[in-house]
Parts: structure tokens; sequence; C-alpha cells
């Protein structure tokens, strides 16, 4: 026993409040496609049948219209040949023959008429199946989503990333340790280098110096 059990029950069903009262939505869309598929085959099966028994009753049809003509054919003969007896028994196969086609032509509206219904049950159902298999697509895609979010939650909530964080904390301090200490060789050695920049640093403020004391002695000689 299937989701739907006739074919009404899958047109007239509600897609969406089937998915909001399932507990697992994505089994029960593909639980819905599957019901859906199989009854397409079966309506599909029942056209096909139909299809064929629409051309028996043509072939029927068609024998018994001739068998009509072929009757009054023989009337109208017998006719000729002065013989009413026969004629009148032609015209009486003949009305037989009629009374044939015109079951005939009964069965042909009832299967038609069947046929039509088929075909506007089975575009029905191919747009409720259709439906079906987007839905399945939005719900994959959305689970995958969560699935992807309930990790990256995972992982922030299990501390692991804290852990990490901490471990560069102290990768950075040993870093700044081992800095520390090439500063601390570094401090109170002279280089021959640092000598000489030195004693230029010196030799250009003494030269600042006797500059200033110029221009000052200038000025005191202008102002006297």
């Amino acid at each position: 026993m299937g989701i739907f059990s006739r074919f009404s029950d899958i047109v007239n069903s509600n897609i969406n409040s089937l998915l909001d009262k399932a507990e697992d939505p994505q089994k029960m869309v593909r639980l819905i496609i599957q019901e859906m598929e199989d009854t397409l085959v079966e309506v599909r099966s029942t056209s096909a049948r139909l299809l064929a028994e629409k051309k028996d009753i043509q072939r029927q049809q068609q024998r018994m219209e001739n068998e009509v003509q072929d009757w009054e054919n023989k009337a109208e003969l017998a006719l000729t040949k002065e013989r009413d007896d026969l004629a009148r028994q032609a015209l009486i196969e003949k009305q037989k023959a009629q009374q044939g086609v015109d079951s005939l032509q009964q069965e042909m509206d009832r299967v038609n008429e069947n046929l039509d219904k088929l075909n506007d049950e089975i575009g029905q159902l191919q747009e409720k199946l259709a439906d079906a298999k987007s839905r399945q697509k939005a719900i994959l895609m959305r689970q995958k989503a969560a699935s992807s979010r309930l990790q990256v939650k995972q992982q922030v909530d299990s501390g692991k990333v804290d852990d990490a964080m901490q471990r560069f904390d102290r990768y950075e301090a040993k870093i700044d340790d081992l800095e520390a200490q090439v500063e601390s060789y570094d401090m109170g050695k002279r280089t021959l280098r640092d000598e000489f920049a030195e004693l230029e640093n010196e030799s250009k403020v003494n030269d600042e110096l006797e500059a200033l004391r110029a221009r000052m002695s200038s000025k005191t000689k202008q102002d006297s």
C-alpha cells in the first residue's frame, strides 16, 4: 500500500502538508516520487490498452460499414431484377449491420472519452511529479547547507578553534622571546662602523656649534 491509493489522491494531495508532517522529509519526498512514477506507468499502460482497443473498434467499424454498403448494393440489384422479396431481406440485413455500426460508434465514443480523461490525468500527474522532484532538490540543498553549518558549529563549539588560537599565542610569545634574546646580544656591542658613525655625528655637532657661536658674535658686534 503506497502513500497514495488512487490517482485522485495524488492530484488532490498537498505535498507541502505531507512534508510538514513527515519526520524525515527527504525520505517522504522519495516515497511520493516513487508512488507518482508507479502511478504514471499504470496510467500510461491503461492509455496504451485503450489505444489498441480503439484501433480494433475502428477496424470492426470499417468492416461493418462495408457490410452495410454491400447489403444496400444487393438490395438495389434485387430491385433491378424485380425481386422485392430479396431486396426486403437485404435491407433487413443492412439494418442489422447498421445497428452493429452504431453500437461500435458508442464503444468508440466511450474509448475516446476515457482517453481524453487519461491524457488530462497524465498531464496533471506529470505536473505533480515535476513539483515533487523540484522540492526534492530543494530539500537536498537545504540538508547539505544545514549539515555544513552544523559541522562549522560543532568545530567552533568543540573548543578546537580556541585551542588552536591559544597555540598561536604561545608560538608568538616564543618568537617574541627569541627576538628579545637576539636584541640582548646586540645591545652593548659596538662595531667599528658604529664608532665611525659616532665620530661623524660628533663632528657635525661641533661644526653646528661653531657656526652658532659665530652668528651670535656677529650679531653682538652689530648691536654695539
